[in-house]
């Protein structure tokens, strides 16, 4: 049994996120959702830090979305930027089936585009959970400084790239944007970060 065996063996079932695993397989999506024990954690985070607008990018199939939500008070809010439109539509359908569904919102469309929007829109955030498209992941961490309140929290997800972001064999566009995110999200000066090393790899950091 592995370390990430025994803490899911530790959460035990869970009806909501099982749901989400079977829509995902049954709809031929990839089955790329967090790991339970960091979505776990996201819960976590989202509860202790008293967040009440959180900034989702990428929702897939709202496995994340769920582990989000769950932190939020009766008042808080998520926005979950997503590319395709079926993705939105079924994570939209898991939020709602989780009971959640009055405290989630959906942008569709180009990431970089929404992020735009919403800083036009004056828009700020205390919790931003980045997991999509990994090339844009050092853009994606620059928007989420820039929209962020102070003491915000940033995550990101697929920090390793099951491996390959520590093999210096591995040099593809990914691998590289991986590299320098994880690098600025620990030595940015703008905050203060660490990188969580099981499953996939977290990147955990506070706007200072």
């Amino acid at each position: 049994m592995s370390t990430e065996q025994y803490v899911e063996r530790l959460l035990g079932e869970d009806a909501d996120l099982e749901r989400v695993v079977r829509v995902i397989a049954e709809q031929g999506m990839p089955d790329i959702s967090i790991a339970a024990g960091y979505g776990r954690l996201l819960t976590m985070l989202v509860r202790t830090s008293g967040a009440k607008q959180v900034l989702e990018i990428g929702a897939l199939g709202g496995y994340s979305g769920i582990c989000l939500a769950r932190g939020l008070s009766d008042d808080g809010q998520l926005t979950s930027l997503e590319l395709v439109q079926q993705y939105a539509v079924t994570a939209k359908g898991n939020l709602e089936a989780a009971g959640f569904g009055g405290q989630v919102s959906y942008m569709v469309g180009d990431a970089q585009a929404s992020l735009a929007q919403l800083k036009e829109q004056g828009k700020k955030y205390d919790f931003f959970f980045i997991d999509a498209d990994k090339e844009n992941y050092p853009k994606y961490l620059e928007w989420a400084i820039a929209l962020a309140n102070p003491g915000a929290i940033i995550t990101g997800d697929n920090a390793l790239l099951h491996g390959r972001t520590i093999d210096p064999e591995k040099n593809g566009p990914s691998v590289l944007a991986m590299r320098e995110f994880n690098e600025r999200m620990v030595k940015d000066e703008r905050l203060i970060g660490t990188l969580l090393p099981a499953y996939d790899g977290l990147a955990v950091a506070i706007v200072k």
